[in-house]
């Protein structure tokens, strides 16, 4: 009988051995299995989801230098960016960097900016409240927009470097578009829909 119980208390070590070990790989399975979760929500978000930070004065009032935004990369998969629209894009002189501005014309529009920074898209004189003046340091000119071209402005038109200065911005270039501030807290808010501004205009 001794020897039965000596037999039966070593199955016993050597099953609760077995388990301690089973125990530790399942814990690693799954920690694993979370940071590989983790990962792919991360790079899923990336695909669809950006942040950015406003760097200059170019689009005060509607952005402050220093505020960080977020920008919805998923909208323009499903459709075109429309007049209005804040965008983030690849500034087409040096692609390396970022820039923030407001879509003022679209494919096929002809957008006119007199000398006193009047702008006119397709015949309707634009009404922007959004701007913090309208002062046009580059002189009157006029633009007709090609296939997958898009005119943008800085809504703060005096200190802002944009199509005026180097043209339309290609579709290909567009990063997505600005619908939230999050950073300072004190200034969360997403950003208003100006698309109406724009309703009298015939789209091409």
């Amino acid at each position: 009988m001794a020897r039965e119980s000596v037999a039966s208390r070593d199955e016993a070590y050597n099953y609760q051995d077995e388990q301690g070990e089973g125990w530790a790989g399942r814990l690693l399975l799954d920690a694993l299995e979370v940071a590989i979760i983790t990962t792919l929500i991360f790079l899923i978000a990336r695909v669809f989801v950006q942040n950015y930070q406003v760097d200059g004065p170019s689009m005060t009032p509607t952005l402050l230098n220093n505020q960080y935004i977020l920008v919805n990369k998923a909208d323009y998969y499903l459709h075109t960016p429309s007049r209005g629209d804040v965008i983030v894009f690849k500034y087409p002189d040096d692609p390396s960097r970022d820039f923030v501005k407001r879509v003022i014309g679209i494919p096929g529009d002809t957008v006119v900016v007199s000398a006193s920074g009047v702008v006119t898209v397709d015949g309707v004189t634009l009404k922007e409240p959004y701007t913090n003046d309208q002062v046009n340091i580059y002189g009157a000119e006029t633009w007709k927009l090609g296939g997958g071209e898009y005119f943008v402005m800085g809504d703060n038109r005096g200190d802002s470097s944009d199509s005026r200065a180097w043209g339309p911005v290609p579709q290909s270039d567009i990063i997505g578009k600005a619908e939230f501030v999050y950073w300072p807290v004190t200034d969360i808010h997403a950003l208003h829909d100006w698309s109406r501004n724009f309703s009298g205009i015939t789209t091409p």
